[in-house]
């Protein structure tokens, strides 16, 4: 077995799994924390897509793509992070 059957026949299927469970938290999430939790998540299992990606097809720039996303998600965590601590202020 290949690493690009490894890829295919293991990771993929996973990664897909995983997304379909954490897009269902993302809909049912009681609280808003849950949801952005979910989302971020999302995100991180579509970097890891990406990733398997350029590898399967030998294109490296997709690499920059995911760490574009990554730094995007970050940016979101933080700023709903700062949100939260201001409101937990005001309350």
């Amino acid at each position: 077995m290949s690493v690009y059957d490894f890829l295919y026949y293991f990771i993929l299927p996973i990664l897909s799994f995983s997304g379909l469970l954490v897009f269902v938290r993302f809909l049912k999430g009681p609280r808003l924390s849950d949801r952005v939790i979910a989302l971020d998540l999302l995100i991180t299992i579509g970097i890891g897509i990406i990733a398997i990606y350029s590898v399967i097809s030998n294109r490296p720039t997709f690499l920059d793509i995911a760490m574009i996303l990554a730094l995007i998600a970050f940016l979101g965590t933080v700023a709903f992070a700062y949100y939260l601590e201001k409101r937990s202020k005001n309350e």
